[in-house]
């Protein structure tokens, strides 16, 4: 059976589905361990994300991991990200990024886990525990796996939740360039050096309220841009976030949004080449996005322009009380 110390590995698990002419009926699952409880354990597969029952399993094994990325590139990349979101308070703890931004999104109000805290791993918990509740915020983890895979075990014991997994997508620049054809049919989009209140409120009907933080996130980065589409009466039928961040000058995408009326026509796939273009003008080769497993049309949608999967994390929740 599985342990704690397997969540973040590559596993496989044969599970029970029913039983016909006197004989078991198995499937089996391969794919990420991602969460492991008392009553269930969750796989992130190639189709989707499994969740099964203990009582229904009957095998389940770590295998042997397939191709993953460097930890150093994850490392960069999660570093770059970070950059592109920056919450304007901020903290570190050896090598992890303590951060928080008035509650609003959980990339920029959780501890960023990679690298070495500088102390041992119960130890960094705990002061990560201290930090949040200082400031007045429930403490959160941001572990990529299977870097953290020893984060995500740890937390596991000490009883903290998991929110939806999110896929860590990239791409290059050149292959989205070829793969995104203009829409001359289409209005034009306009890039801006900042937002207008429109465009606020448009991520706002997605994320919540902003608080003052949010505006300082998304206007912080040296290279930003803002994207948007509009119909022939002056109102929004898309938008969108760039950003050039790291050594490695990331093109980090973020926030492309359609208005109910205007979905299925093509306009996010407009912007987000006009995004794709901007980044190549700055020297950008290559493209990440931030996408939950669970938002099926999102990841179909960045997978038929060339997105995949570069790795996965979850944002660790202390218990409540």
């Amino acid at each position: 059976m599985l342990r704690r110390q397997d969540v973040g590995h590559r596993v496989v698990v044969r599970r029970i589905v029913g039983v016909s002419q006197d004989r078991t009926l198995y499937t089996d699952a391969l794919g990420e361990l991602v969460a492991l409880t008392e009553t269930d354990l969750t796989i992130a597969t190639d189709k989707g994300t499994v969740r099964v029952p203990l009582r229904e399993v009957h095998r389940a094994k770590r295998v042997p991991a397939a191709r993953r990325p460097p930890a150093a590139e994850v490392t960069a990349l999660e570093l770059a990200a970070n950059d592109a979101w920056p919450a304007p308070v901020r903290a570190t703890l050896g090598r992890w990024i303590l951060r928080a931004a008035d509650n609003w999104t959980g990339r920029a109000n959780s501890a960023l886990a990679v690298g070495d805290p500088d102390r041992p791993l119960e130890s960094a918990i705990d002061a990560v525990e201290q930090w949040y509740e200082a400031h007045g915020q429930r403490p959160l983890i941001n572990a990529p796996m299977p870097l953290a895979a020893p984060v995500n075990a740890a937390l596991d014991a000490r009883g903290w939740g998991a929110r939806p997994l999110t896929l860590v997508q990239t791409a290059t620049v050149a292959a989205l360039t070829t793969a995104l054809e203009p829409r001359p049919d289409l209005p034009p989009v306009e890039l801006a050096d900042s937002p207008g209140d429109d465009w606020f409120a448009m991520v706002a009907d997605h994320k919540g309220t902003l608080p003052p933080a949010a505006a300082r996130i998304l206007t912080a980065p040296a290279e930003v841009v803002f994207a948007q589409v509009r119909d022939s009466d002056g109102g929004l039928l898309a938008i969108g976030r760039g950003a050039v961040t790291g050594p490695g000058r990331w093109l980090g995408v973020a926030l492309l949004q359609t208005a109910p009326h205007a979905r299925r026509r093509g306009v996010a796939r407009h912007v987000l080449r006009e995004l794709v273009l901007w980044g190549a003008q700055r020297s950008s080769a290559r493209a990440y996005l931030q996408v939950e497993e669970r938002n099926t049309g999102a990841v179909a949608l960045y997978g038929r322009v060339g997105f995949t999967t570069h790795h996965t994390y979850l944002t660790r929740e202390a218990p409540l009380g």
